[in-house]
């Protein structure tokens, strides 16, 4: 889920879970407390609307007493005198928060409650026959007073007027709307806070979870410890973030195992470059010596030493020139100059070079040409005669019968000519095959020196093969001999239609 879309859902949960969840504890304990004061009070028709207008509440609560106290008056006025009547009435007034106050002309004969409370409402009681109101209605006092005050006016036997009020003070709540008010805050304090900790857990699962992944992750890349796995958990930004730190962790980790894989080539390269130079330098030293030294002392020998120095200065030549090769080839230094060329014409060529070197050396060397003569190809011509001639001198290296015997063919294998060169030599182990062209890789691990080279032939040839889009394999049987496969991509001319 989205960082943005977890934002909304947490502001609307914000807002809208504690209003519905408000509104349903209020619906409910609403009908529970009017349940409740309808028992307890014995009132019946609340509403919501009764429950929240406390004045409304109060005014219910009397009614019942009202009817009798007009009923009472209107039958039998004179009991308005009887104290013991008075008392029990009153009594029933104060189960429901109210009392009574009696008044006979214009002295009180009767005050409910004590009159440090009644004092103020009998300051603003009104005059006989000035309140005409229902049974549902009552006068509210206010100032000091703050009472809903019921008027009862009636004659005594004797013509005296009298007026009986019932009196309760609206200052106070009766006990159950004070517990709804009480139970609401409470359910709201309640909701809100059960609210704000799912989404503070959400959230923190959410967001801190991964941030603390990604800390411990950053933590660990700079102490140097890449060997772990950051995974991703969500699809959110967050996610993507855990995504490109892993990305980083990777692409560190690749380039310092890369830079370990580079350091150990470059220590075995100088190995490779001391130990393939030590035996020709020390043979043109030991040559050199014994020629100061008189020990050619006859122009067939001095002959023989001269042409063993110039042989050994040209293997170092050859040498440091395929490490220059190599080096410029591995950071692309190399300028191909890519040409159309007749696949028929060019390899006829290579093949007639071949013939005289291999001749001269005592092998035998066989070209079998099964391409047209129209097929063409776009490369490098000396690159890829450097590829057929590294491979040829590869295979003179470890040519070990009487008779050697390498064979050049040239084959159509539809978008691609693919070249084979076979030797007869001593072939390669099953073990060695895969790794051939690794560079500064050899089959000899003696390293015997009487092999020359510095393991990096075939990593040329495939850098070069590579570079022309092609690809190169070998397979080879012990004994035997070895076949080396490369392939080079057609020029095919694409039609042009006006």
């Amino acid at each position: 889920m989205k960082l943005k879309t977890r934002l909304i859902i947490a502001f609307l949960t914000v807002i809208l879970i504690p209003i519905l969840l408000t509104a349903t504890m209020a619906c409910l304990f609403g009908k529970y407390q009017m349940s409740a004061i309808e028992k307890t009070y014995e009132i019946t028709g609340m509403t919501t609307e009764n429950l929240s207008n406390s004045v409304t509440v109060l005014s219910r609560l009397t009614e019942k007493f009202y009817h009798e106290l007009s009923q009472m008056v209107e039958d039998n006025p004179a009991k308005m005198e009887d104290a013991t009547f008075l008392e029990e009435f009153n009594q029933k007034l104060t189960k429901k928060k109210a009392y009574l106050l009696v008044r006979k002309g214009s002295m009180l004969i009767y005050v409910g409650t004590d009159m440090e409370e009644a004092e103020s409402v009998i300051a603003g009681l009104p005059g006989y026959g000035d309140s005409e109101m229902e049974p549902e209605n009552g006068l509210y006092l206010g100032g000091d007073a703050q009472a809903l005050v019921k008027q009862v006016d009636f004659l005594y036997p004797d013509e005296k007027k009298g007026s009986a009020f019932v009196v309760m003070n609206v200052r106070g709540v009766i006990p159950e709307v004070e517990r709804l008010y009480m139970e609401m805050l409470i359910g709201i304090i309640v909701v809100l806070i059960l609210t704000a900790a799912v989404l503070i857990l959400w959230i923190y699962r959410g967001v801190m979870g991964p941030l603390g992944k990604m800390q411990i992750a950053a933590q660990k890349i700079k102490e140097g410890n890449l060997d772990f796995e950051l995974e991703a958990e969500a699809e959110d930004e967050l996610g993507e973030l855990c995504r490109s730190l892993e990305d980083m962790r990777q692409r560190l980790q690749d380039n310092a195992e890369e830079k370990i894989r580079f350091d150990k080539e470059n220590k075995e390269l100088i190995s490779n470059i001391s130990h393939d130079l030590k035996t020709p330098v020390t043979a043109i030293k030991g040559y050199a010596e014994g020629i100061m030294d008189g020990v050619a002392d006859t122009p067939e020998k001095m002959e023989r030493y001269i042409r063993t120095i110039y042989n050994k200065a040209s293997e170092m030549d050859t040498l440091i020139n395929e490490l220059t090769l190599y080096t410029k080839i591995d950071t692309n230094r190399i300028p191909y100059n890519f040409n159309t060329l007749s696949v028929d014409a060019y390899f006829a060529d290579c093949a007639e070079d071949l013939s005289l070197e291999l001749e001269s050396r005592g092998v035998e060397f066989g070209y079998f040409n099964y391409v047209d003569a129209d097929v063409k190809i776009i490369a490098d011509a000396e690159q890829v005669k450097r590829v057929v001639h590294n491979i040829v001198n590869n295979s003179m290296k470890y040519m070990d019968k009487p008779k050697g015997k390498i064979n050049l063919r040239v084959k159509d294998v539809g978008d691609f000519v693919q070249i084979e060169l076979e030797d007869n030599g001593r072939g390669i182990a099953a073990k060695d095959l895969p790794n051939i062209f690794d560079r500064f890789y050899r089959t000899d691990a003696s390293r015997n020196s009487s092999k020359g080279g510095s393991g990096i032939g075939l990593s040329i040839v495939k850098k070069i093969i590579e570079e022309h889009g092609g690809k190169i394999w070998a397979t080879s049987r012990e004994e035997t001999g070895t076949t080396m496969y490369f392939v080079l991509r057609k020029y095919q001319e694409v039609p042009m239609y006006e």
